[in-house]
C-alpha cells in the first residue's frame, strides 16, 4: 500500500470540533473554587449572624427589609411538607450545577456557574444541617423584598438567580461552539 496523497489529504473538509470545557484551564477553575467558595461563605455567615440576632430583624432600607423566615420548602416554599423530598431535589441540583459549571465551554458561563454551585451548597447546608435536623431543616431567608410580591430570599438564591441569568446572557452571547482556524481553512479550499 502507499501512503496518502498529501493532495487528496488536504483537499478532504476537515470534521468540525467543540471547544473543550474551559475549567480544564487551571487558572479558571481556581476562580471558579474560590467564587463557589466565597458565595458559600458569605451565604453562611449572614445567615448565621441574622439566626443569631446580630443582624436584627426588622431593619429596614427602603424596599429591602431583614425578616427572618425559615423555609422548609423550595423557592416560594413549594412542598414545604415534605422536607427529605425537598432536600434530596436540592442535591441533585447541586449536583447538575457542579456538572455544568466544569463542562460549560465559555468562561464567563464557567465563573457564573460557580457562583450557582455556591449557592446551591449554601442551601443544601441549611438542609442538611440547621433545625429540626438532618435533611429536614430550613433554610434562613432573611431579605425582604417590599416589591413584587414581598418574596424573602438570603445570599444563596441572588447568587443562584443571577448565576443561571449570567450564564444563559454568556451562552447566548458567545453563540455555537467555534471551530478552530484550520477547520475553516480546510472547508474554505472545497
Amino acid at each position: 500500500m502507499s501512503p496518502p496523497d498529501p493532495a487528496v489529504a488536504t483537499s478532504r473538509p476537515a470534521v468540525a470540533t467543540s471547544r473543550p470545557a474551559v475549567a480544564t484551564s487551571r487558572a479558571v477553575r481556581r476562580a471558579m473554587a474560590g467564587i463557589t467558595v466565597a458565595v458559600l461563605a458569605a451565604d453562611q455567615v449572614t445567615k448565621s449572624l441574622v439566626a443569631a440576632g446580630r443582624i436584627h430583624d426588622g431593619f429596614s432600607l427602603g424596599w429591602l427589609t431583614v425578616r427572618v423566615v425559615r423555609n422548609h420548602g423550595a423557592s416560594g416554599s413549594i412542598l414545604s411538607g415534605y422536607p427529605i423530598l425537598v432536600t434530596l431535589v436540592a442535591l441533585a441540583v447541586t449536583a447538575v450545577a457542579a456538572t455544568l459549571a466544569v463542562r460549560v465551554s465559555g468562561r464567563a458561563a464557567a465563573l457564573c456557574l460557580a457562583a450557582v454551585l455556591g449557592g446551591a451548597l449554601g442551601n443544601l447546608a441549611d438542609r442538611l444541617v440547621r433545625a429540626p435536623g438532618l435533611g429536614r431543616g430550613g433554610v434562613v431567608d432573611w431579605i425582604h423584598l417590599s416589591f413584587a410580591g414581598g418574596g424573602s430570599l438570603d445570599l444563596a438564591d441572588l447568587a443562584i438567580q443571577f448565576g443561571v441569568l449570567g450564564a444563559v446572557a454568556a451562552m447566548l452571547i458567545a453563540g455555537p461552539a467555534r471551530t478552530d482556524g484550520r477547520d475553516r481553512v480546510a472547508v474554505n479550499q472545497e
